[in-house]
């Protein structure tokens, strides 16, 4: 199969979609963590240049520190990302997509030595290749996955207009599943809006067009109310002048 996205199930019954990363993206992401460690290791050098020959050994113990934790504290407390993995759009899951934890993250960044035998992570490399979800020594062991991270969805606004009430109390669910009907308005065919509209044409008493127009009301006054602006009566209008309910 050509495509390698595995769908896994939480225990809350929920299914997610992971898109496991290759080695080419994953070799940029840790160009450019090395490249910010190379920083570090300059900034450190030149600190410790003022403290003599104790300075060797502070650059030493410092040095050690970020080449073996820097990946740990990251992935843990950066959702799963380093900065490297943040610029290619990657992270790093439990194998169950749960968050990388503690230990899990030691064991795949430890193990960081043996992926890089016998020359240029020769094995890590070897792996990745031989398994369908792209997984190095490290994240054999440690049960983790390095995946796609999902860009967060964007923002959605209703556009401005009229507002309303229905006559017919809706439930929570029902108020929920209106106003998003109304935000993605914008992603759906005229011919699709109306036909999910027409769904609802028991409480918009509308089919078509204004069924479609009488949801994007209820839409906004679901969306919250004012105690000093007029409120809506039940199947009541109020312009946009006149405020939100």
């Amino acid at each position: 199969m050509l495509d390698t996205t595995r769908a896994i199930e939480t225990p809350e019954g929920v299914t997610l979609d992971l898109a496991p990363a290759g080695p080419v993206i994953r070799a940029q992401a840790w160009l450019w963590d090395f490249l910010l460690r190379l920083m570090l290791y300059m900034v450190f050098g030149i600190g410790c240049a003022f403290l003599g020959r104790m300075g060797v050994g502070v650059f030493s113990i410092l040095a050690f520190l970020t080449e073996w934790f820097y990946p740990v504290l990251f992935e843990v407390l950066g959702g799963g990302r380093t900065p490297g993995k943040r610029v290619a759009g990657l992270q790093v899951l439990m194998d169950d997509g749960a968050p990388v934890s503690w230990s899990a993250s030691l064991a795949r960044n430890f193990l960081l030595t043996a992926d890089f035998l016998p020359l240029l992570y020769g094995f890590g490399l070897l792996s990745m290749l031989l398994n369908r979800d792209f997984k190095r020594l490290g994240d054999l062991a440690a049960g983790t996955v390095v995946v796609h991270a999902e860009p967060p969805p964007p923002a959605r606004r209703l556009s401005r207009g009229e507002v309303a009430l229905p006559r017919a109390r809706l439930t929570l669910d029902e108020q929920r599943a209106v106003v998003s009907f109304a935000e993605r308005l914008p992603t759906f065919s005229p011919q699709r809006a109306e036909e999910l509209a027409g769904l609802a044409e028991p409480v918009t008493e509308a089919a078509g067009p204004e069924g479609v127009a009488r949801l994007l009301t209820f839409a906004r006054g679901f969306l919250g109310r004012r105690e000093d602006r007029p409120q809506a009566q039940p199947g009541e209008a109020i312009q946009e002048g006149q405020g939100l309910p």
